[in-house]
């Protein structure tokens, strides 16, 4: 039986909750080591802390991973202002890879450490099944993350013919 993305989302909102739940992403793997690219409506510059602040239809593009928010706040590696090492982003994020996609509040992206951690009313989908959840911790460099908070998830079996 299929659900509309719609109904998938209902049901696995009454599914009842556990507190934590290990999710494997195939897709959601990414090359820390290969370029960065921020597009957005503005950006903000201060010379003086070296911060950097991405607003306005905001677009980060590592690879296949692709990260979308309202706003994105540059972290610079300490004493290298050439290297960032954390986005935060905020604003309504989703992280859509080819073949999973979540969404939250907000998510701070550890480029150096290859991390990405989603909080606040997370939903992911992979494929037709659903979970959702409070904190979503994902290791970009294994593939492999952690769903936490009132974890809810629907989970389609195989199609059978």
């Amino acid at each position: 039986m299929r659900f509309s993305p719609v109904i998938a989302v209902l049901i696995a909102l009454a599914a009842g909750p556990a507190l934590s739940q290990e999710v494997a992403f195939g897709g959601l793997k990414a090359d820390a080591n290969a370029p960065v690219e921020v597009t957005s409506d503005s950006l903000s510059v201060n010379q003086s802390d070296g911060s950097a602040v991405f607003k306005g239809n905001v677009l980060v593009v590592q690879g296949g991973l692709r990260m979308q928010a309202a706003q994105v706040d540059v972290g610079y590696a300490p004493g290298d202002r050439s290297k960032i090492q954390t986005l935060h982003a905020t604003g309504g994020v989703t992280l859509v890879s080819p073949t999973e996609a979540a969404e939250s509040k907000e998510a701070v992206y550890d480029v150096a450490a290859g991390t990405v951690v989603m909080t606040g009313d997370v939903l992911l989908t992979q494929g037709e099944s659903v979970m959702s959840g409070q904190k979503l911790s994902v290791n970009l460099r294994s593939g492999t993350g952690q769903m936490d908070g009132r974890v809810r998830t629907i989970l389609q079996p195989g199609t059978q013919k």
